[in-house]
């Protein structure tokens, strides 16, 4: 097939002119070359740096834009208001500003008083805890628990399936019901691993805010109906991947200077309490007054940043997990807002609880390159910020790729297909530059679902999963996408995840983009059974890029604005 040439309109858009060096970032030490290469070299190996002086595409030398539109704000400041309409008297705190997202406003101040019995939250530097006694080693034996085994799935050949929306904690406690209820659907997907939601109890509903980490009495339902969720799954051979929020945590009680600083819980192993003070709490967290150690990461607003630094800390998360993986069958772990604290600590506790093999995902939200209320046309520094992020966990877990989403559903949107093919000729996001570790999605419960912060445009969601479906990365399929958007879209996202496994395409695949005008973009992805080529764009003639049937193309799915076509080996 041919080189589609960029029309004068797309070179308008996105002109390849050389850039400032200072703007151009570095590619991560560790990336996957074979899917961009045609490499037949499978694994991690030692990359090049890129030179600061390279040629790029245009937008790379202005660090001044404004994030993607507000949405990582608009879902934390939902948390807080979760907490506040819950009316619980021991929610964490008045908010605070914090470095790069924006100044909390007085109204939260107000409400969080209000919560508190109308008085501000006290001063924090009166009482000192000592931290508790070094406990032993953490070793564990991992028992079945009764689950059945599940098959296992190299990480390349994932497909991710997350089992909630944001309204499912609104099921009058009988989600894990529903999960078990669909295993067998799921599963019918193609899916390989199953992303269950956040299980401990929450002040806010959704379980984002977690209290008691071993009370897994939550809005989802009880322990019991969890474990029965995991068996089903499990069942239908998908592995559990659970949510989990170690960031921060919500006390249960005042300090004995007024500070909600008091966390209690049980292990149900042992009956035994346990408990954490200030000692727990990051040392530079200016609300809550902590006794820790300076915070790794990134603050966050709503509640007290746990401190990893503490090794008794580290231990206790460890053994909450371990409990996690014994009694409820999980085999890897979701990372909620992996800003927030050092991507070593997530390493340990993937190290200590789980097997080398296992899928691990970490929500690393990247600020994209606004200009205006207009996406950039670079957006290296936001896939430069996850590959460091993955280069510091050493790739134990992988990362969602939030620069594709931007990039994709903001040329879907917009029909500026251009936007596609990067000044390198690779696709734009993260899935261009570590393809192996980027986990690709179209929305999940924060960015569409009911809260709509930054959803995918409805019409052309179809567009989007023969996006992921066909290209590198890992692929996720989103709960209300697959069962409550329709049969026709069912049947797409199932047709293109067969496609998919039939062609033998993985998360390294090569791929070579033909065509990103405006209004087409086409795309040829190399599996190792087979080929599929994914067309998007309202243009209706493709030329000769069309697949030719007497070579042996036939159609996989089509809709508005997308077709996919696949040639089996």
């Amino acid at each position: 097939m041919r080189t589609c040439l960029a029309s004068p309109t797309a070179a308008r858009a996105a002109p390849r002119g050389a850039v400032h060096a200072s703007a151009l970032p570095r590619v991560s030490r560790w990336t996957h070359s074979a899917s961009l290469s045609g490499d037949s070299r499978k694994g991690l190996h030692p990359a090049r740096y890129r030179p600061r002086g390279a040629s790029e595409g245009k937008g790379a030398d202005t660090a001044t834009g404004v994030s993607q539109p507000e949405a990582k704000r608009a879902a934390e400041n939902d948390r807080f208001r979760c907490c506040a309409s819950l009316g619980h008297s021991h929610f964490c705190t008045a908010p605070r500003t914090t470095g790069r997202r924006a100044v909390r406003t007085e109204a939260w101040k107000k409400l969080a008083n209000k919560l508190l019995g109308g008085s501000s939250p006290p001063s924090s530097d009166q009482s000192v805890e000592a931290p508790p006694k070094p406990k032993e080693k953490v070793v564990e034996e991992k028992s079945d628990g009764g689950f059945a085994p599940v098959p296992e799935v190299d990480n390349l050949d994932v497909v991710l399936f997350q089992t909630f929306g944001w309204e499912s904690s609104n099921a009058n406690g009988s989600w894990w019901d529903t999960i078990a209820s669909r295993a067998e659907d799921i599963a019918a997907s193609g899916a390989t691993h199953a992303w269950l939601p956040p299980p401990s109890q929450s002040v806010d509903r959704a379980g984002y805010l977690p209290g008691q980490l071993y009370n897994l009495q939550s809005n989802y339902g009880g322990p019991e109906a969890m474990a029965n969720a995991v068996k089903a799954l499990r069942s239908a051979k998908l592995s559990p991947i659970i949510d989990i929020v170690i960031n921060h945590r919500c006390a249960d009680k005042q300090n004995d200077d007024g500070s909600w600083t008091v966390f209690s819980d049980i292990d149900p192993r042992t009956g035994q309490e346990v408990n954490w003070g200030k000692w727990a709490i990051t040392g530079d967290d200016p609300d809550f007054g902590g006794q820790g150690n300076p915070d790794t990461g990134e603050d966050y607003g709503p509640a007290p940043d746990l401190d990893h630094l503490n090794e008794d800390l580290q231990n206790a998360i460890i053994r909450w997990l371990t409990w996690l993986r014994d009694d409820f069958g999980a085999v890897g772990w979701r990372f909620d807002f992996a800003r927030g604290y050092g991507a070593e600590f997530i390493k340990k506790y993937i190290a200590e609880t789980v097997t080398s093999k296992a899928f691990n995902v970490g929500e690393f939200w990247t600020d994209l390159q606004w200009e205006g209320s207009t996406l950039g046309a670079n957006q290296n520094a936001a896939r430069q910020a996850l590959c460091d992020w993955l280069d510091a966990g050493q790739a134990h877990s992988h990362a969602f790729d939030f620069p594709t989403k931007g990039i994709v559903q903001e040329a879907a949107k917009n029909c500026e297909y251009w936007r596609l093919r990067d000044g390198e000729g690779k696709p734009s996001g993260l899935m261009g530059w570590w393809p192996a570790m980027a986990v690709t999605f179209i929305d999940n419960h924060d960015t569409g679902s009911s809260q709509q912060h930054w959803p995918w445009p409805g019409d052309l969601v179809g567009a989007g999963y023969a996006y992921i479906l066909t290209h590198p990365g890992v692929p996720t399929v989103f709960w209300e996408h697959y069962f409550d958007w329709g049969e026709e879209l069912q049947k797409t996202i199932k047709d293109l995840v067969a496609a998919r496994k039939r062609n033998g395409v993985r998360a390294d695949s090569a791929v070579r983009i033909d065509c990103a005008d405006p209004d087409m973009y086409v795309a040829h992805t190399t599996g190792e059974k087979g080929e599929l080529v994914c067309k998007m764009g309202p243009r209706p003639d493709m030329g000769d890029l069309v697949p030719p049937a007497d070579q042996g193309w036939t159609m996989v799915a089509s809709g508005k604005d997308f077709a996919v076509w696949e040639k089996p080996n």
